[in-house]
């Protein structure tokens, strides 16, 4: 036999037994994020992210690329409030494509032009009010420049799928 065949075979039956259930997988309906906000650490909650979440070994995951604030004919408010709202706005129609919930992300990355902690206050409304109690970890990065001039905000997230 081949080793490209080798490779074949080994990699479909890599693929078929991790696609079998076993007796002791949680159902889908069991899946659920874990959030750990450990005692010793200061408390992000109130800025509207978690330390860490765990997801369940049974679940597989979703990258959803940067969604910037552009509307639906692509056009950008030059307000970086309006950008951030569109921008949630934009990652929940990519959730709603995946089936997915918000309270399914298990980690969000930030990229925000010339932040100053004036953006703060935006960013942390917008996230509360699209995710509540279910606060993602969430790392936020200030970059000099985005995809394109005017864009001043992108959200990515890493979504659990039932």
């Amino acid at each position: 036999m081949s080793r490209a065949i080798q490779h074949l075979l080994i990699g479909g039956l890599i693929i078929m037994t991790t696609a079998v259930p076993s007796m002791t997988t949680a159902s889908e309906k069991d899946l659920k994020l874990t959030i750990v906000n450990p005692q010793k650490l200061y408390d992000p909650t109130p800025n509207g992210y978690s330390t860490a979440v765990i997801v369940p070994r049974e679940a597989r995951l979703a990258y959803i690329s940067g969604q910037g604030g552009q509307d639906g004919t692509g056009t950008l408010s030059p307000d970086f409030a309006v950008q951030v709202k569109q921008a949630y706005a934009n990652l929940h129609t990519a959730l709603d494509a995946l089936g997915a919930r918000p309270d399914q992300v298990a980690k969000l990355t930030v990229f925000v032009v010339d932040h100053d902690m004036s953006k703060l206050e935006v960013l942390t409304r917008n996230v509360k009010e699209m995710f509540g109690e279910a606060l993602p970890a969430q790392t936020l990065i200030p970059v000099p420049k985005l995809a394109i001039d005017p864009m001043l905000f992108e959200v990515e997230a890493v979504v659990m799928l039932e």
